[in-house]
């Protein structure tokens, strides 16, 4: 088999990053690090090899040790209160922002490095604490390990300010809303990237996708799915890189984002002989977990916004700001990703020939979901409906496919209709009809 990239560089960086070990066990290693080196230096210098700096702290075995136990109580103590506030902010976002919300909190750097920060002193506390004892030239105490241990205290300071401002403005909701926005254009970007685009570079050659897709259907190998769950990435160029060496063409019927169920068909392949060969490679190249992730599954962002903002319009809550909030970052999703977004159901080789057939979500079906559910939700409500047709128009403004304006025009007549039949005030629905004047007009521009 030729050289094949496996996809950890993308799906494992997800979930490494919402682990709050992974930090923490880092920092935990750079104090044991930081531990052998003081600690060489004061071996160093107990022997007489150099004389330590003026600056380094010096004093007694007792009061080392009392000076360490103190710093450690205290630095354990603060590591409590620091999980405390973790876990309140974890519940907060449970019950504010929905479930799904929890894993953007989890995979928080500034809260990793917060806990890794003070866990790592603790440690190193501890061992230099345990180094002190008694010498072939007496009582052995390492002064600059202790002083290393100050230096570590005012770092913890530091960052303590740093988790409080950074808690006070993490569970923000606008601050929410903007970091899944913008988890959402890496997505799209990640996307883009894997997009090999050979089909440009060199003339199509082999069988016709028609034909390709009648023979799979006809004879094609089937491979199953090994375990349930979601499909979290698919590495297209390693699919390629599979398919050419065994001389196939492969099949996918889903998309990251679509829940798979254990025993059921993951892909096709044609020629059917093939499928053995390429099913001992296929899990190089996709990874299934139990629940979506924004690494490539661009709907999962969509649809995160438009959670939030269904739980504001929601009688419980009754938050129209936070819905248009969300609503404006929609719009701004979709004009970022409608220059880019293009993606292609056929994959092919170097020489042209098509590889890989894949299930892609339409620019049309993102439109559907940022807009659909929300118009449902904020029935009646006439600020709710002026802004999305103003987020509608404002993409109208980015788009210049004749296709993609059709589909926002559909959205904005329900809309319309919507007003037409739930706002019982003239004013409030005179308001939303000159928004709505106002889309169908740039409309009429885009097809002169």
């Amino acid at each position: 088999m030729p050289r094949l990239t496996l996809v950890w560089p993308e799906w494992q960086r997800e979930e490494l990053r919402t682990n709050l070990w992974l930090v923490p066990t880092i920092l935990i290693l750079g104090a044991l690090g930081l531990f052998g080196l003081t600690l060489w230096l004061d071996r160093a210098a107990y022997h007489g090899e150099f004389q330590p700096p003026s600056w380094v702290i010096s004093g007694a075995a007792d009061a080392a040790r009392q000076l360490l136990t103190s710093i450690a109580a205290s630095v354990i103590t603060v590591v409590g209160i620091v999980f405390s506030i973790t876990i309140v902010t974890l519940t907060l976002a449970s019950t504010q922002f929905g479930p799904r919300m929890l894993r953007n909190f989890i995979r928080d750097r500034g809260t990793q490095l917060t806990l890794g920060t003070f866990v790592a002193t603790f440690v190193y506390c501890v061992v230099v604490l345990v180094s002190i004892g008694p010498g072939d030239r007496g009582e052995f105490v390492p002064h600059i390990s202790i002083t290393a241990t100050f230096g570590l205290v005012l770092v913890d300071l530091a960052v303590l300010v740093y988790f409080i401002h950074h808690i006070a403005t993490q569970i923000q909701l606008p601050q929410v809303i903007a970091g899944i926005a913008k988890d959402l254009s890496q997505a799209v970007a990640v996307q883009s990237e894997d997009q090999p685009g050979f089909a440009t570079r060199k003339p199509a050659r082999g069988p016709s996708l028609e034909e390709l897709l009648e023979k799979i259907e006809t004879s094609g190998g089937v491979i199953r799915t090994p375990k349930s769950g979601y499909l979290q990435f698919i590495r297209h160029r390693t699919l390629i890189r599979i398919a050419t060496e065994a001389d196939a063409v492969i099949r996918l019927p889903y998309r990251p984002g679509h829940f798979l169920v254990e025993g059921r068909e993951l892909a096709s392949v044609w020629p059917p002989t093939a499928a053995e060969q390429v099913a001992t490679y296929l899990a190089r190249a996709q990874a299934t977990g139990p629940h979506r992730t924004l690494t490539q599954d661009v709907a999962f962002g969509v649809d995160q916004l438009v959670e939030i903002a269904i739980r504001a319009l929601s009688p419980a809550v009754n938050d129209t700001f936070t819905a248009l909030t969300c609503i404006d970052w929609l719009g701004d999703s979709l004009c970022k990703i409608a220059p880019v977004w293009t993606p292609t159901q056929v994959h092919r080789d170097h020489l042209g020939v098509i590889r890989v057939i894949s299930d892609q979500v339409s620019y049309e079906r993102l439109v559907q979901r940022a807009f659909e559910k929300i118009r449902q939700a904020g029935r009646g409500m006439p600020a709710v409906m002026i802004r999305q047709l103003d987020a509608l128009t404002t993409i109208m403004e980015q788009t210049t496919d004749a296709q993609r304006a059709s589909v926002l025009m559909q959205q904005a007549t329900m809309i319309h209709r919507a007003n037409l039949e739930s706002v019982p005030d003239d004013s409030d629905r005179a308001d939303v009809d000159r928004r709505y004047v106002a889309l169908c007009a740039r409309h009429a521009r885009l097809g002169e």
